[in-house]
């Protein structure tokens, strides 16, 4: 059986969140993009609705302080917690207050975050291309330059005097911490790569591409050490159990594999969700459980059965959530729109403002939520002819300056159906 060393009983009676059992977490307004798993059943999770969910139980504890999505979280400790995200901003959250102190920020998105062995200085990657070091102490942070593109994730070694990266320029560094210094190139000339799993005491270190590539190496001889390319594209998220022997690995499909490290046999292969990718993969402290986030606005975790024949098995839960059913217009609403808007009275967590009744409604107008300086100075009334040039030049063109992200349909009749279905949840104006 997959099972690390149990808790003390008294532990896993006082949260349901360490693993053994299928359960998820709901409460987010958007997709989830970074979990951590913190001491005495805590989980910590990191949404596009620009918040931290702290959950000991299925009630979590908001902290809020970001001004977009949020990335990446890690535990320092069983009181410390670092988030960072869209905003390019690095925080500190006091988990016995929830009280929380900006330690700076990069000049792009933060997509990751390591915590060093001694707990003294956290790690981060930004597509400004440059990776943080950022003391706990209070001493200035530091800032490693040198990738071509954007640095994607970070992994400490295990003595703490080095630092993995990876970038989308296609490259993994090695840098020395004691000069600030490169050390060596281990991987260059590929395609962009997003993620990294690193276990130095066996002497492997993971990482996933765009391009579908998942390759284990040596990181010392930089040899290949195992080729687990499955075509699917990209690979997005990694994670190894506590005791380092199994490595998880999620992609763009919605597929989580299990591989085990000690002869890299692949123990388990399933699709975890129809509706999109996989962005962030954790084990529970214990290795009974798998969490899962991406496009659903919950954390989804799976426990781990043993061997059963020559393969593993994850428990049978009916967790995907297909849109077959959808309308055209409720399919453009759910690929487009349901990331960062509701339907419902209220915004509901979500990035953005809430769409009912969004004809006939001015451009800023929902109260409680913070606008652009673009929108609140807007004459636009919304309606079929703004929605339809809103999608067709894209946000960034036809409201040069708000926070809606880039994207276009460029299909008349697909723009037609959202506006149809956007109608119908709209009441009519006297």
């Amino acid at each position: 059986m997959l099972r690390a060393s149990l808790l003390s009983s008294l532990l896993l009676m006082a949260s349901p969140l360490l693993g053994g059992e299928f359960f998820t977490l709901s409460g987010h307004g958007g997709p989830i993009k970074g979990i951590a798993v913190g001491p005495e059943g805590r989980i910590a999770t990191a949404s596009f609705d620009n918040s931290v969910g702290l959950w000991q139980g299925d009630q979590p504890q908001w902290l809020e302080a970001h001004e977009a999505a949020v990335n990446t979280v890690a535990f320092v400790d069983a009181d410390t917690l670092i988030s960072a995200g869209d905003d390019f901003a690095v925080y500190r959250w006091d988990l016995t207050t929830g009280q929380s102190l900006r330690l700076g920020q990069h000049q792009g998105k933060v997509m990751s975050l390591a915590v060093a062995p001694d707990g003294l200085s956290v790690a981060s990657a930004s597509w400004d291309g440059s990776i943080g070091i950022w003391s706990l102490s209070g001493a200035a942070a530091q800032f490693l330059t040198g990738h071509a593109g954007a640095v994607n994730d970070v992994a400490f070694s295990e003595d703490g005097t080095q630092l993995y990266s990876a970038s989308a320029d296609g490259s993994i560094r090695l840098w020395d911490l004691s000069t600030a210094s490169l050390k060596a190139q281990l991987v260059a000339g590929g395609f962009g790569i997003n993620t990294l799993a690193l276990n130095e005491a066996e002497g492997w270190l993971a990482y996933g591409a765009v391009d579908g590539v998942t390759r284990v190496i040596d990181p010392e001889s930089r040899a290949l050490v195992k080729d687990f390319t499955l075509e699917r594209r990209p690979i997005l998220a990694m994670a190894t159990d506590p005791e380092g022997r199994y490595l998880a690995v999620g992609d763009g499909h919605g597929y989580i594999s299990l591989l085990d490290s000690r002869d890299w046999s692949l123990l388990v292969d399933f699709r975890a969700t129809t509706r999109g990718p996989i962005w962030a993969l954790a084990f529970s402290r214990d290795g009974q459980n798998i969490h899962a986030g991406g496009l659903d606005e919950q954390l989804f975790s799976w426990p781990i059965d043993g061997p059963k024949g020559d393969k593993m098995t994850v428990g049978d839960k009916p967790f995907l959530q297909g849109i077959q059913s959808a309308s055209a217009g409720e399919h453009q609403f759910n690929r487009k729109c349901s990331i960062c808007h509701s339907l419902t009275e209220d915004s509901q967590r979500r990035a953005g403002p809430t769409l009912k009744n969004l004809f006939g409604r001015p451009a800023g107008a929902v109260p409680g939520y913070i606008y652009s300086e673009t929108l609140r100075n807007s004459s636009i009334i919304w309606g079929a002819e703004t929605v339809d040039a809103l999608f067709d030049l894209g946000p960034e063109v036809y409201i040069k300056g708000t926070k809606m992200p880039m994207q276009r349909i460029t299909n008349p009749q697909d723009r037609a159906a959202l506006i149809a279905f956007l109608r119908s949840h709209s009441e009519p104006k006297e």
